[in-house]
């Protein structure tokens, strides 16, 4: 069990390579060379004091190591020019409709992979194959977030060319995968109207976090009870630098605003591989 969110991982992630559809859970060595990220210590030894104390010192070595992980990835990124987006979510936002438009708009300049995770099934990587981009599915089983040693192990089967653009579609969750540095570039949030316009204030770690909060479904405003204007201040009361698109990934408004917004983190990530 992962001892800081609770969520357990006694399987290991399974990741599956749709070009290559042999579903296996990466126990050998790899060329990223990462040690695991969760440490396991089944002797807790919970007396009256030790007990809270031993549990915050294995939540700091799981993400002390986990962060270890990430600055492996974020310089296997940097040697290769590769552009990495973590895009979080609660499940039913919309991400993968948004990366299937991405994917189709962006064809002609962009070459796109997708690391795909989910607890189980490779519905959505088939979608994203459908599409026409590279992809790999990273199944968590039980787990409730990516961490850094899994997508070492998705990047060694996904392989992606020097200069492309990677996405990681995270499990969808508010909460812990906040917690979980993957060495990306920039972290995207997909949040939708039909959510509420709360969710800023409800999960502040996720949203503080965020370089970028696309606010989806915005075809459905009419129908619900979602004031944007106050979504946007929470939003930018947690990160204030953080920048709020308004976009429907099923009608393709404001999508011109995101794959901006792409380009320019690209022009950041050429710079700096010169």
């Amino acid at each position: 069990m992962c001892a800081t969110c609770g969520c357990s991982d006694d399987c290991g992630a399974v990741v599956t390579d749709l070009d290559h559809a042999h579903p296996h859970a990466h126990d050998h060595e790899h060329g990223h060379d990462h040690e695991h990220g969760h440490d396991h210590d089944h002797g807790h030894d919970r007396g009256h004091d030790g007990g809270a104390t031993r549990t915050i010192t294995l939540e700091q070595d799981v993400l002390a190591k986990n962060d270890l992980a990430a600055a492996r990835n974020r310089g296997w990124f940097e040697g290769r020019g590769i552009l990495a987006i973590n895009l979080m979510s609660s499940p039913g936002s919309g991400k993968t409709t948004l990366l299937e438009r991405t994917i189709h708009d962006l064809a002609d300049d962009r070459r796109l992979a997708v690391i795909e995770g989910d607890q189980e099934t490779l519905v959505d990587a088939e979608r994203i194959r459908a599409a026409g981009a590279r992809v790999v599915q990273i199944n968590t089983g039980s787990g409730c977030h990516l961490d850094a040693e899994m997508l070492a192990r998705g990047l060694d089967a996904l392989g992606p060319e020097p200069g492309s653009t990677v996405m990681i579609e995270n499990v969808g969750n508010l909460v812990c995968p906040a917690l979980f540095d993957l060495g990306e570039a920039a972290r995207v949030v997909v949040m939708s109207v039909t959510e509420g316009s709360d969710k800023p204030l409800k999960y502040p770690h996720m949203f503080r976090s965020a370089d970028l909060v696309l606010l989806n479904k915005i075809d459905l405003l009419p129908y619900v009870d979602f004031d944007v204007d106050a979504c946007v201040e929470d939003a930018r009361r947690l990160a204030p630098t953080v920048d709020v698109l308004p976009i429907s990934a099923a009608t393709g408004e404001g999508l011109d605003t995101w794959y901006a917004w792409l380009r320019d983190r690209d022009l950041s990530v050429a710079v700096a591989t010169r």
